[in-house]
């Protein structure tokens, strides 16, 4: 065992220094040339891998300020030249160059360089020099490429590692990479998503393959080749008499460098923010804009453009001559403000910011009301310092870099801060018409109107409708009765907030913020909530706190969690050579989708759906039961989402609207039929239906009897029996069947009826007065074909909705209630012979639905036998009602298709896009 010991780690220790040896050897001696926060990370990277820089060639201070890839070096101690120029008229100034050869470099790194380099330094190391072109040479030669792959509509950009020669870019190349361009790509975006990450990583191969003398050289073709020059504000302006896609590559082309502009009003203005539209345009104010085919539209959002075919890209952000930028949106409202007077304590903090500009700006002797943060030197990173180090210092101030960019002088700059910390430029308060109702110890307060694009407002017909607490029959408050008109304003809404709103842009981690910071307000009014589910449902509170509100605020969280876990996949797939291919696919949203909720679980059922919803990047419009919408309008807080009380004719037009992509149902069988029906005749929208239930309950003889009974009793009494899954009918074995009867009536019998608000109540009222009529008319049913009628079957005689708990024995399976779905609270019992498993399985799949389905059991083999022939979408074993938001949730047969919760529920509202690359 020794000698194992000894000769292992000998042989281990072998391999590492052969290792050691292997990363040491293959390492060259740099010169860096170039600057930027690119060439300080190429450099940091390449010392990392093993190599020696021993120079950095940069360009000299500016306004006091060291280009960033002078400032890392210096502290390294690595040495640092920073010398104006190479050449003067032409030729090499020769104290330059001597300084250069005297580091004795084998190889030169130009990650980004501006200065003219003489050939002599070229090539003079024995490995002569490299070049970053962000680029695929020999396209775009020259100083602006990005821009011109954005401008000229580039599908694909990418950059070049090439060998310098005596030409503009000309030289042999040793790698490229290259990527799809978006829509809305920006020479910022495309740089920080591609061109900056995978250029630092593509120079440092680059040397390593150079030092392992791998490094090829593959002469440039002059086919395809171009060269534009360097784009500057004079040649800028934006030809409007040219199609949208056009003007639109154009703008972003030239954001923010220097700046795409057109003239306004007599005046200069420069665009930017471009993005392109697709058929709905917002409503807006008219704008004459010269050159333009037609005058474009002042919204919201922003500025809208049109082009020569019609079609339309919007405008975020504008820039005046003077440097003063505006929100597009804002162009009509942008006059002067009144310039706010600073209280004592306000001066204080305004000096303390002064003193942070001071820091950043340390090459300005004084920061005077008039300096200009950008002029004064700052780049993109000072806007980062700047805005962290303010919000640090005033916890809670939402700052953002625009922000910056929008007030660039100390005085504007201090003028818009104080008015953030004040919360006057704040978006306008929405204006809420409660109603309002002293209940439960406290005061809740509950919206009734439609919320149609970020506004609560009245149904266009102007119609309304009482909603009734079921516990005494009272009306609760009116509530908006929607119309066909109100779901048409809704949907183009929904459709506006997805194709130009900010949600359809926002990054999945910030959308995931979002809903998280959604969670977190329904927990912190989860009383609330709990309280209107109760008087609006008939829910006893304790369950509503526990289950409708808090399992509510648990689908919140879970699905927050999945927006930047939403990931396609690679495909491997067949080569047609010599042609190499890649084959990925891509989850994207479906757009504005359409969900319509129940009544019995009026918050968790919405919560179930929209969740999903939201995190897959969708908007939605949400059409809640007609008897049941309170809960739903009190957490409807934003324009993604649309609110419509449902009025006659609205899930119809829901089902038929061309532009819902997706409807998300639950309710009866009958009514998923006919949306189904509508939605394939209209635009065969996808669709999602959990429907009716006759849920199978199992009891064998081996189970555990307490446990059975206690669970027997939830699987049908929970929630007042008004749900979805809930156990139509249970069987149970005949040796235990009269026991199991007995123990179950002595339970019943204890179960307090009364008012949900109590919370000793175990029973609660039914939802509404002809759910409560159509119970009592199933009852005489069951007891006109012959069933036995143990308990119940009545009306309590009070005030309110309540139904007896009921409980049927000798149930047939020819009878009504063995086939029909009651969703109330009476449990429907028949037995079945001792050991005759298959014999039940068979009349416990002979029904038309397949929601769910279980079985009490302390024998594994049976149970796990059962679980797999039981013919539904959920199997419970020793178990009922237990869901969890990360386990899908959905029926079989005519109890509907699709999932609600876990990963499976993402799928319902995502499409998959392949995209295959040939390279």
């Amino acid at each position: 065992l020794v000698y194992f010991v000894f000769t292992t780690l000998t042989h281990m220790l072998f391999l590492l220094s052969c290792l050691l040896q292997n990363y040491y050897q293959n390492k060259l001696r740099l010169a860096l040339i170039g600057q930027s926060l690119f060439g300080q990370e190429v450099y940091t990277n390449l010392r990392k891998q093993g190599h020696r820089v021993v120079g950095v060639f940069t360009v000299p201070d500016r306004d006091g300020k060291a280009d960033p890839l002078a400032v890392v070096a210096e502290k390294d101690g690595t040495p640092v030249f920073k010398f104006p120029r190479w050449r003067v008229k032409g030729k090499p100034i020769p104290e330059v160059v001597e300084a250069y050869k005297a580091v004795g470099a084998e190889l030169n790194v130009m990650p980004f360089c501006s200065q003219f380099i003489p050939m002599n330094v070229i090539d003079h190391p024995a490995h002569g020099s490299i070049i970053y072109h962000p680029s695929i040479l020999p396209l775009h030669r020259g100083a602006s490429a990005i821009n011109w792959t954005l401008i000229q509509g580039d599908k694909k950009a990418g950059f070049s590692i090439f060998w310098a020669d005596d030409g503009l870019d000309t030289g042999p190349i040793l790698l490229q990479r290259e990527c799809h361009v978006e829509p809305n790509d920006t020479v910022d975006s495309l740089y920080n998503r591609f061109l900056f990450p995978e250029g630092i990583k593509a120079m440092v191969e680059s040397v390593q393959l150079i030092a392992d003398g791998k490094a090829p050289r593959v002469p440039q073709t002059e086919e395809g080749a171009s060269y534009e020059g360097i784009q500057k504000k004079s040649n800028s302006k934006v030809n409007l008499a040219q199609p949208a896609e056009a003007i639109h590559n154009w703008i972003r082309g030239h954001d923010k460098v220097p700046g795409a502009w057109a003239v306004i009003d007599g005046r200069t203005v420069t665009l930017y923010g471009s993005s392109m539209l697709g058929e709905s345009v917002p409503a807006g104010q008219p704008l004459e804009i010269e050159g333009a085919s037609q005058p474009g539209v002042v919204t919201k959002n922003g500025l809208v453009l049109y082009g020569s075919d019609s079609k339309a890209l919007m405008v975020k952000n504008l820039q005046f001559e003077d440097g003063k930028m505006i929100s597009a949106a804002k162009y009509f409202s942008s006059g002067d403000t009144a310039r706010v007077e600073l209280t004592d304590d306000e001066k204080k903090i305004a000096e303390e910011i002064r003193d942070i500009w001071k820091g950043i700006l340390s090459n300005v002797a004084a920061i005077e009301e008039t300096t200009d943060f950008f002029k004064s030197g700052a780049a993109s990173m000072d806007v980062v310092r700047l805005v962290e180090e303010i919000k640090q210092r005033c916890v809670g101030l939402q700052l953002q870099n625009e922000d910056v960019y929008m007030a660039t002088t100390f005085q504007d700059f201090i003028q818009m801060f104080v008015r953030r910390l004040r919360g006057e430029d704040q978006e306008e308060e929405m204006v809420i018409d409660y109603a309002t109702k002293d209940v439960n110890n406290m005061t809740v307060k509950m919206p009734w109107q439609c919320f149609i694009n970020g506004k609560f407002e009245d149904a266009e017909n102007g119609k309304t409708a009482n909603t009734i607490n079921p516990a005494d029959g009272s009306v609760i408050c009116k509530v908006a009765y929607a119309s066909v008109g109100d779901v048409d304003r809704a949907v183009a809404a929904a459709k506006e907030a997805f194709e130009v709103g900010p949600w359809g842009r926002m990054n999945p981690r910030d959308r995931g913020t979002l809903l998280y910071k959604l969670a977190d307000l329904m927990e912190e009014h989860q009383e609330e909530l709990a309280t209107i589910e109760s008087i609006d449902s008939g829910a006893v509170y304790t369950l509503a706190l526990k289950t409708h509100v808090g399992m509510s605020i648990q689908t919140f969280r879970y699905f927050a969690g999945w927006c930047d876990k939403i990931q396609g996949k690679t495909i491997p797939i067949n080569q047609a050579r010599p042609n190499r291919n890649l084959t990925f696919t891509k989850k994207e949203p479906l757009g504005v989708c359409a969900i319509v909720i129940p009544w019995n679980y009026p918050l968790m059922m919405l919560a179930w759906k929209s969740a999903a919803c939201l995190a897959a990047g969708n908007t939605l419009v949400l059409k809640p039961a007609q008897v049941r919408t309170h809960t739903p309008a009190y957490i409807t807080t934003d324009s993604v989402v649309d609110f419509i009380p449902a009025g006659g004719m609205v899930g119809q037009r829901l089902s038929d609207h061309p532009d819902i992509r997706k409807l998300g149902f639950t309710g009866s069988t009958p009514i998923g039929k006919q949306i189904m029906k509508s939605c394939a005749l209209s635009n065969l929208k996808k669709v999602s239906l959990e429907l009716g239930g006759k849920s199978p309950l199992i009891i064998f003889s081996d189970c555990d009897m307490d446990k059975a009974v206690r669970m027997g009793m939830s699987s049908v009494f929970f929630n007042k029996g008004e749900n979805c899954i809930a156990a139509g009918r249970l069987f149970v074995e005949e040796s235990i069947h009269d026991e199991y009867i007995r123990r179950v009536l002595e339970e019943i019998k204890k179960m307090k009826v009364g008012d949900p608000l109590d919370r000793s109540t175990d029973h609660g009222p039914q939802n509404h007065k002809a759910h409560m009529d159509k119970l009592v008319e199933y009852c005489e049913v069951g007891v006109k074909e012959g069933a036995t009628l143990v308990y119940g079957g009545k009306q309590v005689d009070r005030p309110g909705f309540f139904m007896e708990p009921t409980l049927f024995t000798d149930v047939e399976d020819h009878m009504f209630i063995a086939k029909e779905e009651s969703f109330g609270p009476i449990m429907v019992v028949s037995k079945f012979k001792d050991g005759d498993i298959d014999g039940v399985l068979n009349r416990a799949n002979d029904t038309e639905f397949g929601l769910a389905s279980g079985v009490f059991t302390r024998d594994i083999n049976k149970a796990m036998y059962v679980s797999e022939r039981l013919d539904a979408g959920t199997v419970f074993v020793n178990t009922y009602n237990k869901t969890d938001v990360a386990s899908p949730f959905g029926g079989f047969k005519q109890s509907g298709f699709g999932k609600d919760l876990g990963e499976d529920a993402l799928n319902e509202y995502l499409r998959t896009k392949a995209v295959t690359v040939e390279y």
